[in-house]
């Protein structure tokens, strides 16, 4: 397998010398046990610096790509033969059912994994530094892509995760279809999940006269699901209004469908209000609020969610790190029913 190696190209010379060998021993040019080249000669052949070379041997030395023999030079590592695997994490945040699913990863993979987490915030500044200095020095990149929806900071957004091999990538919670590949992917569907769920329970819906949705800027993707409540309360002609903010005036006989984190200030507001008006939750009012963590049987006495598994998706992630799968799945969402509804 020639080298070709671009001085031009954005990618410095060090990463084309890793993806090089990537793509050979995926390919099984450097089938396991295959001895490289030396750094000399490496350098001698492209021209590259023998600094550069070095770089590049010790980033894949420490991936655990190639192994290096005393007094005999690099060769192909057997990646069944290794202990572990590495494995960075890049949240957009850190949250109760976010905990959930990296504990559920954790304890499947055991300790066949090494595990590093970073924050990017939604921030693509962030998140382009973080691969800037970590792109080729872990086996797995498992990303929460989530990002505000314009149209230039999801180009971006896609560009920048392209820059991670297909077979080091896995998203979770969002699928970026707009990135091409044959990657892994559990993920939420924004667009279809909260009406299929208000569908299923449409007799349980009915026992209320209204739905009122209220979406605070926290809600990211709070446009999105509306549009598609929207449409099926204009099929199924159930009244429906949507809200920005938490109302002073409380309507009996309504159902207030939370679309943020439910342990914040919107919740808090709603539950004063719902008190100021002398009603009861979960008769006179009922709740729904997005997304399931550990202590919304507590809440209000018990708090229905609407929410995607957070476990599963956890579990599904280690496996196809484990079963070196390449799958596209759609995660369970479902109606966790509780006292306020």
């Amino acid at each position: 397998m020639s080298f070709i190696i671009d001085p031009e190209r954005k990618t410095p010379l060090y990463r084309q010398i890793i993806r090089h060998f990537e793509e050979g021993i995926r390919s099984g040019e450097y089938p396991v046990g295959q001895s490289l080249p030396s750094m000399n000669v490496l350098a001698a052949e492209t021209g590259i610096s023998k600094e550069t070379v070095k770089k590049s041997y010790n980033l894949m030395c420490r991936s655990g790509l190639i192994v290096p023999k005393q007094g005999k030079g690099f060769y192909v590592n057997d990646r069944g033969a290794r202990e572990k695997v590495s494995v960075l994490i890049l949240f957009d945040r850190i949250n109760a059912y976010k905990q959930v699913t990296l504990d559920a990863f954790a304890e499947a993979l055991g300790g066949k994994a090494e595990i590093t987490i970073l924050l990017h915030n939604q921030n693509l500044d962030l998140l382009e530094y973080y691969l800037d200095r970590n792109l080729d020095r872990y086996d797995y990149y498992l990303v929460t892509p989530h990002f505000p929806l314009d149209a230039q900071t999801q180009q971006r957004a896609a560009l920048l995760l392209r820059r991670i091999p297909n077979r080091k990538l896995i998203m979770l919670d969002h699928w970026m279809q707009n990135v091409p590949g044959n990657y892994p992917a559990i993920y939420q569907d924004f667009d279809n999940d909260a009406a299929s769920v208000l569908e299923k329970h449409f007799d349980d819906l009915r026992g209320y006269e209204r739905l009122h949705v209220i979406t605070l800027r926290s809600s990211l993707y709070g446009e999105r699901i509306c549009r598609s409540i929207d449409s099926f309360c204009q099929r199924t002609e159930y009244p429906v209004e949507f809200l920005s903010e938490v109302p002073k005036e409380i309507q009996t006989g309504t159902v207030y469908f939370l679309l943020n984190s439910q342990l914040d200030s919107g919740l808090a507001a709603l539950a004063r209000s719902i008190r100021e008006n002398h009603l009861e939750i979960g008769s006179d009012v009922g709740i729904i609020s997005y997304n399931e963590d550990p202590l919304n049987e507590l809440v209000l006495g018990g708090l229905t969610t609407m929410s995607t598994d957070f476990h599963a998706m956890g579990l599904l992630a280690a496996e196809m790190i484990l079963g070196q799968k390449s799958l596209k799945v759609h995660c369970d969402f479902r109606l966790i029913r509780r006292l306020t509804f």
